[in-house]
């Protein structure tokens, strides 16, 4: 048995989930989530938990196990607590502010870029630390619009300059070295 798979799922106070055949919603304070599992995988609830299984041990339903009980943790952890990335800029003259609900960056281009945030996502800015926090209810969505961001100016290996994660080391490099004659 998947060692993931076999643990069950908490659900917290204030969380309320509903199980329809391979179909699953979750719902609480920061949002709601519906997604719907492969017929293959059981999930069901016993008091306060979700326990999932599988009814073969083909390598297909194995990875399927453990893979649908991450999904069902991150939903409910998503609309309880919610999710957060932290995205640092570095460059001289590189900035962000917030214009609304927009995020608005200065990265070194001769103009502005303006990110308008998906359904479900807040954007906020620290200028003095030189920090984007990019927070959801849906930790895929919230990964793929971190990504898009750090995207828009990647860091590069000689000076450091760009967006990048809180925490990512940048593998530097040496500039040129001059050669003696």
């Amino acid at each position: 048995m998947s060692r993931i798979g076999r643990m069950p799922v908490e659900i917290p106070d204030g969380v309320q989930v509903n199980i329809k055949g391979s179909s699953v919603s979750v719902s609480g304070p920061k949002g709601e989530l519906e997604r719907k599992f492969s017929s293959s995988i059981k999930i069901k609830m016993e008091e306060n938990q979700l326990l999932i299984t599988r009814s073969s041990n083909l390598p297909a339903q194995r990875a399927l196990h453990g893979t649908t009980r991450a999904v069902l943790n991150n939903m409910i952890v998503g609309v309880s607590a919610g999710f957060e990335k932290v995205l640092e800029y570095e460059g001289v003259g590189y900035r962000a502010e917030m214009s609304g609900p927009k995020l608005v960056m200065y990265l070194g281009y001769s103009h502005p870029i303006e990110i308008e945030p998906p359904d479900g996502i807040t954007f906020e800015v620290e200028a003095k630390n030189r920090q984007v926090f990019v927070k959801g209810y849906n930790k895929e969505i919230v990964g793929q619009v971190a990504a898009n961001i750090r995207e828009l100016r990647p860091p590069e290996p000689y000076h450091g300059k760009g967006i990048h994660y809180l925490g990512e080391r940048i593998r530097r490099k040496p500039g040129k070295s001059g050669k003696a004659m």
